[in-house]
């Protein structure tokens, strides 16, 4: 066999390929030997002598036959080389060279061999021997986290049965290596090994080693006069040199990333440009790394120019606002500093896209194809004069509206929330507007809602939009647990926030439950050694499925038993229930952008109390009723998301009433004791009755009587036993509740958000004689999470103290309570969204009005961390400062721990 070719390379991407054709007797010498070789152990099917080749003669390729480590099919691999059966070719000669410069250009080979097999006459039959270079099988990263590694596995591609060559291995860890010291990581170090795996196939795996991240020694700056250097290293939003340490700069370290770096030199020249320096550029930037300390020096050379005024400012081609409009809007005026930032924010603002300019004037008033533009037509000395050219075009109406990605949610919920219908005139500002709706619905990724405008036709005024959503979890499973109240409490509760209660009888509904049409369910238990609360609430967004107008309804019912703290002893002979019923509507006022919801509810709740005598009752057998009224209006415009606000504020203002009985009951209930109620029987004389247990009574003259027959007390002894008196006082509530609440959040810097709390509530009487129910009342300090329903008091938050810590025994009927926080997030992903928060608190209640006090505020100060994911729900922790004592203390409070948990599905 006669070896006209030889090529083995371990790599066939670092070596070219050589044609090596027998010229010399010395190699024609090794191959006879190596012939003999093969033979002797019988490696080739036949024998042939090698010596009967004569270099440069024609001969006819008769056959080829391949063999080797391949997994192509021999046809495929012939059509490779572009030899074929019966062509002349000479040995040696270009053909042959040819076809293995042909097969190394594949890049999936590692050794190529061609034989002469043998010939007959002028017929040469050849042998092509080929190993395939080895496939990839697995890829394992290690060294990040999970989302790195998948960003970094579709970046470098490498995906099953990629080939593998030291091409491959050297260009993969060149790229992430390159790609970490872009990030900042300048020591990052990448080691890739390649592990057999099963025949021709072969792992990778992965070790990325990043190192510590790089900080930034100094920024050195020459050439400014005009700026100072503070105000440079100001304008270098996330490039800040290292220094002492500075509260402010708790979310941008002193760390050097490639890509903030540049886009920080971008915002000098915008500084500039604000100042009217429009000729300001940087002429020399360097960045210089010392390996020593892991950090790196900036020089920035700056040439400021001079600084420019506003000139003339023309508009041309409007017709559909006049110029004193347009004026009005752009708000710069001739001799103004030149800002080209505040010029083309008038224009059209890039970071607000419901902001006040020009192009939103047009574009929510129907103008699509509007296009404007701020052109510079003269420049003389220090002045600009402008044309800013409009292009109205005609309007566009909305054509085709469509959604995609909701495969939960009936599309009819998501169509009753668009602003944005077939045939109305085109308006960027109900888009954005439902956005909003849409991410505040809770059914959707609020970070992932967009509208794609497709089929934009200015002839035929039309255009359609595609609104895209992604599904997130809107059902829950709560598990809290805390400590609060004398003892642990534990909640379990069942909130379906898309639930589809017309499916409930269909089995092919149930995915695990029937959901899809924006109803809310819930079910919630909650309870400890000596109370229990269950309830349920249903609420229909969409009354009739025609207007915003929303049924809720809810039912509850609690039983508390009389619990000693000290002994942490139940008494369960002594108890007291509360049973709920409430049904409300609520209406939308205005559309999705003003978010003002006026709603209307009845409560009715029965009290009732079994021998529980306690500080907080001055009866301890009886019971009251509760029928109430409440009003609330109300304004929510918080951003699109709900788990992390940007933006936007929530007010509302309540107002809840019981009927003024004692304005037309006629009992004077400051002398109840001493009056003559039911006296009409037997004229007045004493009697005796039946009481409702089946005991005879003797009823004295002048005697009023409770429901059950049982005297109250008569003109001599009704004052001794005031439980009697208050039972009647209480038979109904009377009472009066205003509640007041505003939240603000504020974007200070990139996503770092500032929220703004306050809180006022008050309970009044009508009647002063009756005085204050002891039920209803607020309780303030905590976490909240002791919130059950006993004597249907309201738990107020305030961290750093224990919970309803700040509050007398019998609640408080005023509080106020101011927050601020700050909040900054680690990610806001879909699959999870995590933030770290800050804060600083103060409130205080009062049991009456006359010792209400602002100013007489418990504070309090802490940090936490906020955790959604969906597949959990919402998990948090807060650690807060009680600068100040509980009440009956004079040590100030110190730390206290608050958190919760819950499970999403």
């Amino acid at each position: 066999m006669k070896q006209l070719s030889v090529i083995k390379k371990e790599n066939a991407d670092l070596e070219k390929p050589v044609n090596k054709l027998n010229k010399s007797m010395f190699q024609k010498s090794i191959l006879l030997l190596f012939g003999f070789l093969l033979l002797a152990t019988g490696n080739i099917a036949f024998a042939q002598e090698t010596n009967g080749l004569e270099p440069g003669k024609e001969y006819i390729l008769a056959d080829i036959t391949v063999s080797g480590k391949i997994s192509y099919n021999e046809n495929t691999v012939l059509t490779f080389t572009g030899l074929e059966k019966g062509q002349t070719i000479h040995v040696p000669g270009e053909e042959i060279s040819a076809a293995i410069k042909k097969l190394w250009q594949l890049k999936l080979f590692s050794d190529i061999n061609f034989y002469a097999n043998k010939i007959e006459g002028d017929s040469l039959y050849l042998e092509l021997s080929i190993n395939e270079l080895p496939k990839l099988s697995d890829v394992k990263i290690q060294g990040v986290r999970k989302g790195k590694r998948e960003s970094l596995l579709k970046d470098t591609q490498l995906t099953k049965g990629k080939i593998v060559n030291e091409n491959l291995v050297t260009n993969t860890k060149n790229y992430i290596e390159n790609k970490f010291k872009k990030d900042g990581f300048y020591r990052t170090k990448v080691a890739i090994n390649v592990i057999p795996d099963s025949t021709n196939t072969v792992k990778m795996v992965v070790n990325i080693d990043k190192g510590k991240k790089v900080r930034i020694s100094d920024i050195n700056i020459s050439g400014n006069e005009q700026l100072s250097d503070r105000k440079i290293k100001k304008a270098m939003k996330k490039t800040k040199e290292k220094g002492f340490p500075n509260p402010l700069r708790l979310f941008s370290p002193s760390k050097f990333t490639n890509e903030r770096y540049k886009e920080d030199l971008a915002n000098v020249i915008e500084k500039y440009k604000e100042k009217g320096y429009r000729d300001a550029r940087i002429t020399a930037d360097t960045v210089v790394y010392n390996p020593k300390n892991n950090r790196v020096a900036i020089d920035l050379t700056m040439e400021e120019g001079n600084k420019y005024y506003f000139g003339n400012i023309k508009f041309l081609g409007n017709s559909v606002y006049t110029n004193q409009q347009l004026n009005r809007i752009l708000g710069i005026n001739k001799g103004d500093v030149y800002n080209s930032v505040l010029l083309q924010e008038r224009i059209a603002n890039p970071n607000k896209p419901d902001g006040e300019d020009i192009t939103n004037l047009y574009q929510n008033n129907g103008y699509l194809f509007s296009n404007i533009n701020a052109v510079e037509v003269k420049t003389y000395n220090d002045t600009i004069d402008f044309e800013i050219r409009i292009t109205e075009g005609p309007i566009a109406y909305f054509n085709n509206i469509t959604v995609v990605g909701n495969d939960k949610t009936n599309d009819r919920v998501i169509y009753r929330e668009l602003t944005t219908r077939p045939g109305q005139k085109w308006n960027k500002e109900e888009v954005v507007n439902t956005i909003r709706g849409l991410g505040t619905l809770g059914f959707f990724d609020a970070e992932t809602i967009r509208p794609d405008v497709k089929n934009p036709d200015p002839a035929s005024g039309t255009v359609d939009v595609e609104w895209h959503v992604t599904e997130k979890g809107s059902s829950q499973i709560e598990l809290q647990g805390g400590y609060g109240g004398g003892g642990f409490i534990g909640t379990l509760g069942l909130s379906f926030n898309n639930f589809s209660i017309r499916n409930i009888f269909n089995k092919e509904a149930y995915k695990p439950i029937p959901m899809g049409d924006g109803q809310k369910l819930s079910l919630r238990a909650q309870g400890s050694t000596y109370f229990q609360t269950y309830s349920f609430s249903f609420t229909e967004p969409w009354l009739g499925g025609k207007k915003p107008i929303q049924l809720f309804s809810s039912l509850s019912h609690s039983k508390q038993y009389l619990y000693n703290f000290q002994t942490r002893d139940v008494n369960r002979s002594q108890s007291f229930t509360i049973s709920s019923i409430t049904m409300g509507l609520a209406k939308r006022l205005g559309g999705i952008s003003d978010r003002v919801t006026l709603s209307h509810s009845l409560t009715f709740q029965y009290y009732n109390l079994n021998n529980y005598n306690t500080g907080l009752f001055t009866f301890g057998n009886g019971s009251s009723r509760n029928l109430a009224y409440t009003i609330e209006l109300s304004r929510d415009n918080r951003g699109n998301s709900l788990i992390y606000p940007t933006y936007g504020s929530l007010f509302s203002v309540s107002f809840r009433t019981t009927l003024p009985y004692s304005f037309f009951n006629g009992i004077d209930y400051g002398d109840l004791g001493n009056q003559e109620a039911y006296k009409s029987k037997n004229n007045g004389d004493p009697y005796q009755i039946e009481a409702a247990d089946g005991s005879i009574v003797q009823v004295p003259s002048g005697a009023y009587l409770d429901e059950d027959g049982y005297p109250v007390g008569s003109y001599q002894d009704a004052a001794a036993d005031p439980a009697k008196v208050d039972q009647k006082k209480f038979n109904w509530l009377e009472y009066y509740k205003v509640k007041f609440k505003a939240d603000w959040y504020t974007r200070l810097y990139d996503k770092l958000v500032f929220r703004s709390l306050a809180e006022f509530g008050f309970m009044g009487a009508y009647n002063s004689d009756r005085g204050l129910v002891p039920f209803e009342r607020f309780f303030l300090g905590g976490d909240g999470l002791a919130n059950y329903a006993l004597d249907g008091r309201e738990v107020i938050q305030l961290r750093g103290y224990p919970n309803q810590a700040l509050s007398s025994n019998s609640g408080g009927t005023v509080y106020n309570k101011f927050s601020l926080e700050l909040r900054y997030p680690i990610t806001l992903k879909p699959q999870a969204s995590i933030y770290v928060l800050t804060f600083a608190e103060a409130g205080a209640s009062y049991d009456e009005f006359a010792e209400y006090n602002p100013f007489a505020l418990k504070r309090s100060a802490g940090f936490g961390l906020r955790v959604f994911m969906p597949a959990f729900g919402l998990l948090g922790i807060d650690f807060g400062h009680g600068f100040d004592p509980l009440p009956g203390s004079t040590q100030k409070n110190g730390w206290e721990t608050h958190f919760i948990i819950g499970q999403q599905f």
